[in-house]
């Protein structure tokens, strides 16, 4: 918009004239863009970092077989023996409650089947717990995970 000068009146000098200005409202889109863009650059390479799961040193044996990620896992980690959590895929289920989660699982699956990770340094008696309370919820068959001898 052009910048609007005001006519000098009788009283002012030539070099002493009023000039009047509209303010820009408008929002510069090209530095918004930019910005979002490295936004989303520092997202996109932050997002992969932050996604941890639960740490659990698996036993050691000879000859393990190779698993595939559509099966269900349930993992044992340290801390069951201090707060009785296990976690059946990703979320932490109490054992008082895992019964009732696999068979909430393992509906409308014909194999009931489940995995079991636990860590060196549960105890068998806690594996035993577990165990019970995956047969109380209708589990078949329970499986043992255990990594290969000098693979990480």
């Amino acid at each position: 918009m052009p910048k609007v000068m005001a006519q000098p009146s009788a009283n002012e000098g030539r070099g002493r004239r009023r000039r009047t200005s509209s303010t820009l409202a408008e929002i510069n889109v090209i530095p918004l863009v930019d910005v979002m863009l490295v936004l989303l650059i520092i997202f996109m390479v932050a997002a992969p970092m932050l996604q941890r799961g639960v740490q659990v040193n698996l036993p050691q044996s000879r000859q393990t077989q190779r698993m595939t990620d559509d099966q269900l896992y349930v993992t044992v980690p340290v801390s069951y023996r201090e707060n009785h959590k296990v976690y059946l895929g990703e979320e932490a289920v109490s054992i008082e409650f895992l019964a009732e989660r696999t068979r909430q699982a393992m509906l409308g699956k014909d194999v009931r089947a489940v995995y079991l990770r636990g860590d060196g340094a549960v105890r068998l008696q806690e594996l035993m717990e577990v165990f019970s309370s995956l047969k109380e919820g209708g589990i078949e068959r329970v499986g043992i995970v255990a990594q290969q001898r000098g693979k990480p």
